[in-house]
């Protein structure tokens, strides 16, 4: 059924059913005007009836006794037939009636009575069983000289049916509303018909789109009010082709990039299932040609690790980095970029997740040539270092033994001095190439010292505190511990011991003489915070970011001179690292430095 159909339809009966209901309403309102105005007569019917018959006559009938013979009251003869007069007394009981002889019931309970008994006139429609019609009463009260209620004079009038009463306009009516339906359904069909034809025009924009930009009856509408809309319709048909036409480009340009990445890319909806897969995924995990859109992530790449960090971000609803290795023949690493579609949405409602694969196997085969030329530089300087420090003192002391051979005291004293330099520099190195091997060691995560166990922590910082001593008496720095002795935790003691020392021994060689170092120990925040704090020189701002980078100094003569290697602080980053923690640094210059280590320690 066409849209002018159904408009017709819906139309007509809405007519028809308006029709009805006015001519219901009509035909009931005439009925309550027709009672209304009846009621009105009949009551000045009744006073003017009886003031023809006389209030004098009509109080001597009440008074009269009861025993008499029944009045004789003639009434008009215009009121003779359509009325009828009730004479009843305050109890009820009926005198004399027009149209009924004999017979009466007690009228006490009617509502008209009781009204015109209480001193006014009442007026009722009801159906009367004496008569057999349905009649309209009014009742006037009668009142005797000391204006006391002594009856009730009751006129009636018998109501003709409905049908009667309508019978003579009831043709003129309905031809009336015949007309008037006609009228109103024909209007509706030239509307109705006006609106098709618009709405087909419409529906043939939409339909075949901007081609009837161009079409010469684009603007000849039956309806003006619809030219606007037909103008709207037409610019957003246009403007939708545009835009298709900019996203199809935009595809296109997408598909490309994703062709031309080198990266492996995988989008999935929030169940896993795979809709877009490029072709370095595919090829990384030997899809082939496979209809990758009946496929979870899980049967596409086999990796549980992927699935997983899938649906962390899913669930997490932020992004995620992680790393993964892939035995596929050779070890493939890569670093796995996890990021959830419609990311602003509230967790638990995202759309999908995207996984971009990055293959880093070439950089960590770098970074582990690159370590291990650090630990087997560090290890071949080691020998050769140790043997020139050992002859250099070997020297020293001999020409201490043997003062007596050299005449010439000045020649002594450069060879003194000179061999102090080479002492103090192969110190120097030795440092250097110690700290190089711890670094390594702890790059290789920790693979050469023993499994971590529950220490006391007030042991492991006064064996740190132990070892630094001497250079703290050199410099008369005191240096106070402050742990409960009871503090516990799952630590690997000899990095402890070793992260602490080069902390104390920053502040040391840092600090003027006779100054105060403080290391304390405490657990806050479900976090074990170790903390050494000096009241030495302090360390500007711009250098507070980098002072945990390798070889970093803030002033590298005053590091040299002190004998640091500028691997201290980054051992110490890399200890925290190894247990799962972090290390920062608080400074002010010349306020002194405060430097944590803050470790996870869970309460449970």
């Amino acid at each position: 059924m066409t849209v002018f159909k159904k408009t017709m339809l819906n139309l007509s009966f809405a007519v028809f059913g308006f029709s009805v209901v006015l001519v219901i309403l009509a035909f009931a309102f005439m009925n309550s005007l027709y009672y209304e105005i009846k009621a009105v007569g009949l009551s000045n019917t009744a006073k003017t009836l009886m003031a023809a018959i006389g209030e004098d006559r009509i109080t001597e009938i009440f008074t009269t006794n009861k025993n008499a013979p029944a009045p004789d009251i003639s009434l008009p003869v215009s009121a003779a037939g359509a009325y009828r007069l009730t004479l009843i007394d305050p109890a009820g009981n009926v005198l004399w009636d027009s149209h009924v002889a004999g017979g009466h019931v007690n009228h006490i309970d009617r509502e008209e009575i009781t009204s015109a008994l209480e001193g006014r006139e009442g007026s009722i429609r009801r159906y009367s069983i004496s008569t057999g019609t349905e009649r309209i009463y009014c009742a006037l009260p009668v009142f005797d000289k000391e204006n006391k209620t002594i009856g009730v004079f009751r006129l009636s009038f018998a109501i003709p049916g409905f049908g009667v009463r309508v019978s003579s306009i009831i043709l003129p009516f309905f031809i009336f509303a015949f007309i008037l339906a006609a009228a109103a359904f024909c209007a509706i069909f030239a509307f109705s018909r006006s609106l098709s034809i618009s709405f087909s025009r419409l529906v043939k924009i939409a339909q075949t789109g901007a081609s009837l930009l161009s079409d010469p009856d684009a603007m000849e509408d039956d309806v003006v009010d619809f030219t606007g809309l037909e103008k709207a319709l037409r610019a957003i048909t246009g403007e939708l082709n545009y835009r298709f036409e900019q996203a199809r480009a935009e595809g296109c340009r997408l598909e490309a990039i994703l062709n031309g990445m080198s990266e492996a890319v995988f989008a999935m909806d929030s169940n896993l299932v795979l809709h877009l897969v490029n072709p370095r995924a595919r090829e990384l995990f030997n899809l082939g040609q496979r209809d990758i859109h009946s496929l979870s992530l899980l049967e596409a790449t086999h990796s549980t690790e992927l699935e997983e960090a899938a649906k962390k971000a899913l669930t997490g609803g932020k992004p995620l980095e992680i790393e993964l290795t892939f035995h596929t023949g050779a070890e493939q690493y890569f670093q796995v970029f996890a990021a959830p579609l419609g990311a602003s949405q509230p967790v638990g409602l995202n759309n999908g997740v995207v996984l971009v694969l990055q293959e880093i196997t070439r950089l960590v085969k770098l970074e582990r040539i690159r370590k291990d030329f650090v630990a087997n530089v560090s290890h071949e300087l080691r020998t050769p270092i140790q043997l020139i420090k050992g002859f250099s003192e070997t020297v020293l002391d001999s020409l201490a033994d043997a003062n007596q051979r050299f005449d010439d005291s000045e020649a002594k004293e450069k060879i003194f001095h000179y061999m102090e330099i080479i002492r103090k520099n192969v110190d120097n190195m030795e440092n250097l190439t110690n700290d190089l091997l711890v670094l390594a060691g702890l790059e290789n995560d920790g693979s050469n010292i023993h499994n971590s166990k529950k220490q006391k922590l007030f042991s492991l910082l006064a064996e740190a505190v132990s070892l630094v001593e001497l250079q703290a008496k050199r410099k008369q720095t005191e240096i106070t511990i402050n742990c409960p002795e009871d503090l516990e935790a799952k630590l690997y003691g000899s990095l402890i011991i070793q992260a602490m020392i080069n902390l104390i021994d920053n502040g040391i060689k840092y600090s003027s003489q006779k100054s105060k170092i403080w290391v304390n120990a405490r657990i806050e925040n479900e976090e074990l915070t170790l903390e050494v704090l000096d009241k030495g020189m302090g360390i500007s701002s711009e250098h507070l970011e980098r002072i945990f980078e390798r070889f970093y100094r803030v002033d590298r003569a005053r590091s040299r001179e002190a004998g640091g290697t500028g691997l201290g602080l980054s051992i110490v980053r890399h200890i925290a690292l190894l247990h799962g923690g972090k290390a920062e640094v608080e400074s002010h210059a010349g306020e002194g430095s405060v430097f944590r280590i803050r470790i996870p320690h869970p309460q449970n």
